[in-house]
């Protein structure tokens, strides 16, 4: 793909504004890594069919999901499905997975059921299982239900569950050439709360992995919340085996600030300060004039990939870095365009990312779970990868008929077209210096 228009414009950009940070403030470096198309694990995959069925769907009691992995001695397997009657509960092995050879290299063959656990995602407060409002069978959508904003943990509260060993059993069948099939079957007909199972995501790892969730850490905002709430892999499959699409990043601005909505309000129309060139044509000179003209705490612009001599837009694989200063109460917020769109933008929401809350705790690590792809609404959404009005296809800036008026989550605007997960195209992680 030639993206000549979308670097002619990139390569004129030389502004770095900003103003002075507070005096406590702490420094961190933000990292924006462009991941399209790059598999997080060479060896994963996912299930979505019952034994004998037509068509993808939850395993009822009595039914079985199979699915088979390559591996060699020494490898691990992990793999997740939903506890359907619960909040945000998912039957896994340990963190690092189960072996599927024993200490002397002999294959193991037959019931491991022993080793599986039902986990806590820590993102939904429980419910009584098989009775909250809250859970598949009964709640009104997905994501639906009180933000829990815990961590993955074996479940451990006041309701009742059945032992994993009267909800399913899982056995191994080594073949030849190191395949080795999985069989997870619904045996919760006659436990305490019968229950369907979803479909799910497997990855083959060494042991010192853990490809999906550690123990006692957040849910690290790559898919694992929507298979656990809702039973949907979709996301994290996508995360784990790569994006179907490949696209450039752009450069972009960023603001810290302690008042919100920076950028734009979710619902209303762009403000006419720059957002529009940014989120159409990857082209964030004139939000960046804007933003540093207001009153935030200090703005800025990241615009070289890690490695380049000069500005450009960021290609799979590669970084931008940018540093930053904060102080409790001050949030992060910045864009970057989705470039296989019409004007389509990561960013996080109105309110941003909290670099210092007031209670004192820092940002450190992940925090791509707080981004979303916006719809800046400026223009009408062609088929992702594909519009002729889209930066590497377009003719020139600003093409393209006007889209819905609105910023809102591309999500909620029903083109008809599918998008890839955010975390399966951006990586966002803060580092806090000091």
């Amino acid at each position: 793909m030639r993206f000549k228009l979308l670097v002619s414009v990139i390569i004129l950009l030389s502004l770095v504004a900003g103003v002075q940070a507070q005096d406590s403030a702490t420094t961190f470096t933000v990292r924006i890594e462009n991941v399209s198309g790059i598999a997080l694990f060479d060896n994963a995959g996912s299930w979505n069919t019952p034994v004998g069925a037509d068509a993808a769907g939850p395993a009822l009691p009595g039914d079985s999901y199979t699915f088979t992995v390559n591996a060699e001695p020494g490898d691990y397997l992990s793999f997740a499905t939903m506890f359907v009657q619960s909040n945000d509960l998912f039957f896994a092995p340990a963190a690092n997975g189960l072996a599927l050879w024993d200490m002397t290299g002999e294959p193991i063959n037959g019931d491991v059921t022993d080793q599986i656990i039902l986990w806590d995602a820590g993102t939904e407060v429980n419910e009584e299982p098989g009775a909250g409002p809250n859970q598949p069978p009964r709640q009104a959508g997905p994501n639906t239900g009180v933000d829990e904003n815990g961590v993955v943990q074996p479940v451990d509260d006041d309701f009742e569950y059945p032992a994993v060993n009267e909800v399913i059993r899982v056995s191994l069948a080594h073949g030849d050439n190191g395949d080795v099939t999985v069989q997870i079957d619904n045996i919760s007909g006659s436990s305490s709360v019968p229950t369907p199972i979803t479909p799910g995501v497997w990855v083959v790892t060494s042991a010192e992995e853990t490809p999906l969730f550690s123990e006692g850490e957040a849910d690290r905002g790559q898919g694992l919340e929507a298979l656990a709430e809702d039973g949907n892999p979709t996301i994290l499959a996508a995360v784990l085996t790569g994006s179907d699409i490949e696209t450039p990043l752009t450069p972009g601005v960023w603001v810290v600030h302690n008042s919100p909505a920076p950028l734009f309000e979710n619902g209303e129309a762009e403000r006419g300060l720059g957002l529009e060139s940014l989120a159409e044509d990857g082209n964030p000179t004139m939000l960046a004039e804007s933003l540093a003209s207001g009153d935030f705490v200090a703005t800025g612009i990241f615009n070289t990939p890690l490695g380049a001599d000069e500005p450009g837009p960021l290609l799979p694989g590669n970084a931008y870095e940018f540093s930053v200063e904060g102080s409790p109460g001050d949030y992060l917020s910045f864009a970057t365009m989705f470039v296989q769109s019409n004007d389509l933008f990561f960013a996080p929401d109105a309110v941003g990312i909290p670099l210092i809350d007031m209670d004192g705790s820092i940002a450190d690590g992940d925090v791509t779970h707080y981004l979303t792809l916006w719809d800046a609404g400026t223009e009408f959404n062609e088929e992702p990868g594909a519009g002729p009005n889209q930066p590497p296809r377009q003719v020139g800036p600003n093409t393209g008929p006007a889209g819905s008026g609105v910023v809102r989550p591309v999500s909620e605007v029903g083109d008809g077209f599918s998008y890839p997960p955010v975390a399966s195209i951006i990586r966002v992680t803060i580092t806090a210096n000091g």
